[in-house]
């Protein structure tokens, strides 16, 4: 039998998702910050292991790796890119700094921008000036970038990003500026903005390219590493890297924009979600993943995981590409609990994966929420954590916990009840800005949990939101390794075509859809797909003129690569009408007598692949399990003995009552005071309201 593996690498952990014909197996290990390529090698042995094969003999046995990564999010986050520098057109120095005017918090005066990954004397401007009609106005001045390069080697720059005004309707001097920077400054890695982002406005296209600069040596190379690894390793298929809009592609297409990686990690968690609300009949899904490090919240909405453009409020920089929408707070199994100015803080700073938690035993010595899960009963020292690949220690816990109730002027274990409540609120008080921002109500969702921490915390953050109903899949604590197994193979590109909507150029926009579909059949035929399995959907970008940003939406979906029968005259009345409905449904409003533009156009292509199944269901109640064992544990209502439940012992229809707790092999879930939990006829839990 063949295999297929999704990896999912987080700040703490590694996770992996073994396909294996309808069995899906979950692997968990620490991950490893020096060089993230041998815990992914480390996982994968253990895995081998556990089918009983060589390494060697396991790789050469998976059809696919399918591999999610963090590499250009910690990148941002912890603001060690590439030395990266600028060259624009003269008169735009400054276009980066001053980000449209936009603050994240327009009432904290305190607020800083964020910190410039290019400062200002790594922005250099040459004379050029394309027209929005790609004219040329002023002709590239080629001594100019010399002389820009040459400035940008004294000082030690290892990536360049060229953005010059409307160069995605003619890109003739980003091209020369290319040619030039090679020659002068072998080595160093170019991101032409109309590569990255071929459309305006000029600020969205440079803020892409330039984040593209800062983390694409970094991405590069680890991604490389990997697939060397695995090479070396047995492994004979072109490894598969999850991207931020929910797709997959190979190394060679994300080599091109290694932007597209961003945040890749958590959507495929988000994309496993609406696959599995979809199974069981639950198309509006709230999810919630806490992991080691953070806590992500994204919304599934008629079945669907929306990928969009916009700013990344937790890197501070705005990304044109589409990206899946995740919110992330500080607020993770790692997250450390500290005394903040007479004030009890929980994250945003972590512990990690080293030296993590106290409870680890690895080093630890400040307290962090998986060490107050532990003095609350709620994590076992007395089993293996993680799969059996250690155990939890109380060594130091208390103690930590005595010295921060001190300081609070209470006891050790309220001072981690209080730690539990103050992560709980921040986690709920997260949803609710996320929800309140698309205008939805959490009551009218069900929460989906996940990661090695959700399941612990979501009932009781359930109640706290009004919602009813809570699934944890079985798979959670791998899930968003789980997801880029779901995902599909996809290209969505697109390229700048600005028109009314009733004077449409029928021949540019038919070669501008010839010229994407040719790229996508080349990057798909180099994944051993023909063009015969490719769906491609072709869209168009529109506006109301005076509008700053565009609508995306379908004129002729699901169809064969390059059948663009469906260009024809009636299709600029077609598309006004289509735009009208996609406006009316985003913003509650029409121009009914103004023609729209069309600021270009889009193909999105993808190819179905295998997924994992979640059935749907429940059998005939075969009744209440009976526990374990007990355990002196706190679930917000005092210490009290608590029934433990083993999820291995729990079949398809069994009801388990809170206050309770499950034990999964790399998850904990917390069925609360007031909630019950039945098990459905896929082994996936489903916890509702009693109370």
């Amino acid at each position: 039998m063949n295999y297929r593996v999704g990896i999912d690498i987080g700040g703490t952990f590694t996770d992996f998702a073994l396909l294996k014909g309808a069995d899906v197996i979950v692997h968990k290990n620490l991950s490893t910050p020096q060089d993230r390529s041998l815990g992914v090698m480390e996982g994968l042995g253990s895995l081998a292991q556990k089918e009983g094969l060589s390494l060697t003999d396991f790789l050469g046995r998976c059809d696919a790796i399918v591999h999610g990564t963090t590499v250009a999010d910690n990148t941002l986050i912890e603001m060690n890119g590439a030395v990266t520098g600028l060259i624009t057109t003269e008169g735009f120095r400054d276009e980066i700094e001053y980000r449209r005017g936009f603050k994240e918090d327009i009432w904290d005066v305190r607020l800083e921008p964020p910190r410039q990954i290019t400062p200002r004397r790594r922005r250099l401007t040459v004379p050029e000036r394309v027209l929005h009609d790609g004219s040329v106005h002023k002709p590239l001045d080629e001594a100019a970038v010399r002389e820009a390069c040459r400035k940008l080697k004294k000082q030690g720059v290892e990536s360049i990003a060229v953005s010059f005004l409307f160069s995605f309707v003619n890109a003739a001097h980003e091209r020369r500026a290319r040619e030039i920077i090679e020659e002068e400054l072998p080595g160093v890695q170019v991101s032409l903005s109309h590569e990255v982002l071929p459309r305006g406005p000029e600020y969205d296209r440079t803020s892409t390219a330039v984040v593209n600069a800062y983390v694409a040596p970094r991405v590069t190379s680890y991604l490389e590493s990997l697939v060397t690894r695995l090479g070396e390793g047995g492994y004979r298929n072109q490894l598969m890297v999850m991207q931020a809009s929910g797709g997959v592609m190979t190394v060679d297409y994300i080599r091109g924009s290694p932007i597209r990686v961003l945040a890749s990690g958590p959507a495929g968690g988000v994309v496993g979600s609406a696959h599995v609300g979809n199974a069981k009949g639950h198309p509006n899904l709230l999810c919630v993943d806490m992991g080691g490090t953070s806590y992500d919240m994204s919304l599934v909405l008629d079945g669907a995981a929306p990928a969009e453009a916009g700013w990344t409020m937790h890197h501070r920089y705005l990304i044109g590409v589409p990206m899946v929408k995740v919110e992330t707070l500080g607020a993770g199994g790692g997250s450390i609990c500290q005394i903040n100015g007479g004030a009890l803080q929980v994250g945003p700073r972590s512990a990690g994966s080293e030296p993590g938690p106290i409870a680890y035993g690895r080093g630890g010595i400040e307290p962090t929420v998986t060490d107050a899960l532990v003095m609350l009963g709620i994590l076992s020292t007395e089993e293996g954590f993680a799969g059996g690949s250690f155990t939890l220690k109380r060594d130091g816990v208390e103690a930590a916990f005595a010295k921060l109730g001190e300081a609070m002027g209470t006891s050790a274990e309220q001072a981690a009840f209080d730690c539990w409540r103050v992560v709980n609120a921040r986690m709920s008080q997260g949803v609710r800005r996320t929800t309140a921002g698309k205008g939805i109500d959490p009551k009218d969702l069900v929460m989906l949990a996940y990661g090695g921490n959700g399941p612990a915390f979501a009932a009781t953050q359930a109640e706290e939101l009004g919602i009813e109903k809570v699934l944890v899949p079985k798979a959670s604590p791998t899930f968003s390794a789980l997801g880029t197994l779901v995902a599909n193979p996809s290209i969505d590109e697109e390229r700048s075509c600005i028109a009314k909507a009733d004077a449409l150029d029928l021949d540019q926009l038919r070669s501008l859809w010839t010229e994407l579909g040719a790229r996508a059949r080349k990057f798909f035929a180099d994944s051993s797909f023909n063009s015969d399995q490719v769906v491609a959907n072709y869209q168009l970008n529109m506006r109301y003129a005076g509008q700053n940003f565009s609508l995306t939406f379908d004129v002729a979906p699901d169809r064969r690569l390059h059948d663009l029968s469906f260009i024809d005259d009636d299709l600029g009345a077609r598309a006004i009408a289509l735009f009208n409905q996609r406006h009316m449904a985003e913003y509650s409003h029409i121009r009914e007598h103004e023609v729209p533009e069309v600021t270009g156009v889009r193909l999105a292509t993808h190819v179905n692949t295998p997924s994992p199944v979640f059935a749907k269901g429940f059998p005939v109640s075969t009744g209440n399990p009976v526990p374990t064992k007990s355990r002196r544990a706190n679930l917000g209502s005092g210490y009290a003995d608590t029934p433990i439940f083993l999820g291995c012992d729990l079949q398809p229809g069994h009801i388990v009552n809170g206050p309770a707790i499950i034990e999964e092999s790399f998850t904990t879930i917390v069925v609360y005071p007031g909630w019950k939990t039945i098990v459905d006829i896929a082994g996936d839990y489903e916890m509702t309201r009693t109370g």
